[in-house]
């Protein structure tokens, strides 16, 4: 039994320092990446909004800087996800909002639990829609008056930064991919390039 369980913990050991031995490199294009990412965001919200009226910068979007430069492997990750999780649980977020009075008790959880089958649903799964969906309800006079605007700018539009800053600094490497190599948009477009030779 005694040596069952230290065999164990080497096996713990080992699969723990192995997911945990990350290149110094990865390190580096996973900050470059999420740096440029929210800067820019964050750049063209300085010319359009006063200060105080951070609308563009939503906190999901530091949650899909994680996925998206740091783990750009996850299929949580991939471009289907990013783009489609935000907008779908952005439109929940929006029409749960302005079908409900403002019972923060009753909307918040509402709008997360349904953004999470929505994104089920449309096989979008990203945990940073869980956060646009509940922003939406809870984000105050400023986002409750873009109404479905909401959808298009600050979520599409900060979005779609977000995933051209990461198709660029997360192909700059041979190492680094995105989408991942297994990713359909990435089949997609071997299959078309195949075709046109």
């Amino acid at each position: 039994m005694k040596k069952q369980i230290q065999r164990q913990l080497r096996v713990y050991r080992y699969v723990f320092y192995k997911e945990t031995l990350v290149d110094p490199r990865e390190h580096f294009w996973s900050f470059v990446g999420a740096f440029v990412g929210i800067f820019c965001i964050a750049f063209i919200q300085s010319f359009s909004l006063p200060q105080l009226e951070n609308v563009f910068l939503i906190g999901s979007f530091g949650a899909s800087s994680v996925l998206v430069y740091g783990l750009i492997a996850s299929p949580l990750a991939q471009p289907r996800n990013l783009i489609g999780g935000h907008v779908v649980s952005a439109l929940v977020g929006v029409t749960v909002a302005q079908l409900l009075p403002d019972i923060i008790w009753l909307t918040a959880p509402l709008a997360v639990a349904l953004s999470i089958v929505a994104m089920q649903i449309t096989r979008t799964l990203h945990p940073p829609g869980g956060a646009t969906a509940m922003i939406a309800v809870t984000g105050g006079t400023k986002v409750a008056s873009l109404g479905y605007w909401y959808v298009l700018s600050p979520v599409l539009s900060g979005v779609l930064i977000l995933f051209v800053v990461a198709l660029i600094f997360n192909n700059i490497t041979p190492k680094r991919h995105y989408p991942a190599k297994g990713s359909r948009l990435r089949r997609s477009k071997w299959r078309y390039l195949r075709r046109r030779r």
